[in-house]
């Protein structure tokens, strides 16, 4: 009896501590999620208390929408840098979009199956290269070519353009955005393609009817990302774009972005509260877009996966 007794109380001193320790595992998980979760509040409300200097001084439309930049002088006009990175992050997705696109129905619908195990490793590398190694591909080969480029078609320049800094660029995204669509349009279910080859429809019309509409959330998902990606890349595009303080009105003039004032100007300029504020400021503005863009891709998905 009193071995019965004993066991008993074993077996209820395992089962609390399993308990016990289900829980704090649960905590600790419960304690990541809301580090997570607070982690863009938090960058937010750093990056507003750091630029609330300049916010207090000048007003939001002079600050966005002038295109006077003269720190010394107390003028800040962002307006150069923001139509700088609207420029060139909208080219990059026009060029590596349709490549990257056509090229993820390539490989999952027309090459043969070793073709894709052979093409996860380059995607990998490319997406491992540093953004300095682009930079520095982009001035040894992109800049002489858009230089002469720009020559032959009646717009001489130095070669450090908005055109130049998108192509290289969209270079850096592509596997990046490649990988993802390569996943999401594999995990559209193999039956709804024999469906659709079963009722006469050709390869093209049920990759363009069946596997595309149902893997469209998905590709604004890896799109929007890969956007995100493109709005904030710093490196390469500095190396390449030509940085000049000027409204672009053409893709063979320079530009300078966002990601590219504030790696040029921030540390020698930290003595200098205004100069600083303004460049918080700047990473204010690249935050807000970034995260705005974030919000309207969840909406267009959401939206998407209710019509399919």
């Amino acid at each position: 009896m009193n071995w019965k007794v004993l066991s008993i109380k074993s077996i209820r001193f395992f089962k609390v501590g399993r308990i016990l320790k289900d829980k704090l595992h649960s905590s600790w998980m419960f304690v990541s999620f809301i580090i997570v979760l607070l982690l863009p509040f938090l960058l937010g409300i750093g990056l507003f208390l750091k630029s609330n200097l300049i916010i207090k001084e000048e007003s939001l439309l002079q600050l966005l929408f002038s295109s006077q930049w003269h720190p010394m002088k107390g003028e800040f006009g962002f307006l150069p840098f923001i139509i700088s990175s609207l420029w060139v992050t909208v080219l990059s997705i026009l060029i590596c979009g349709p490549i990257c696109l056509f090229s993820a129905i390539h490989l999952t619908h027309y090459a043969k199956r070793g073709m894709l195990k052979i093409m996860h490793p380059v995607i990998d590398i490319l997406a491992g290269i540093p953004s300095v190694i682009y930079g520095v591909w982009g001035i040894i080969l992109i800049v002489p070519f858009i230089s002469r480029l720009g020559a032959s078609l009646g717009h001489p320049n130095s070669g450090y353009t908005i055109l130049t800094g998108a192509i290289v660029l969209s270079v850096m995204i592509i596997p990046f955005i490649l990988n993802i669509l390569i996943e999401v349009i594999n995990t559209v279910p193999q039956e709804l393609e024999e469906a659709s080859l079963s009722l006469g429809a050709t390869k093209w019309e049920t990759i363009k009817k069946v596997i595309l509409k149902k893997s469209f959330p998905g590709i604004i998902s890896a799109f929007g990302l890969g956007i995100s990606r493109a709005f904030g890349e710093t490196i390469a595009v500095l190396m390449v774009v030509g940085n000049v303080v000027k409204i672009p009105k053409g893709v063979f003039q320079p530009g300078y972005p966002l990601p590219s004032l504030i790696a040029n100007n921030y540390g020698e300029m930290l003595s200098i509260p205004m100069y600083d504020s303004a460049l918080m400021f700047a990473a204010l503005i690249l935050f807000v877009v970034v995260t705005a863009f974030n919000i309207g891709s969840r909406y267009l998905i959401i939206y998407s996966e209710r019509r399919i």
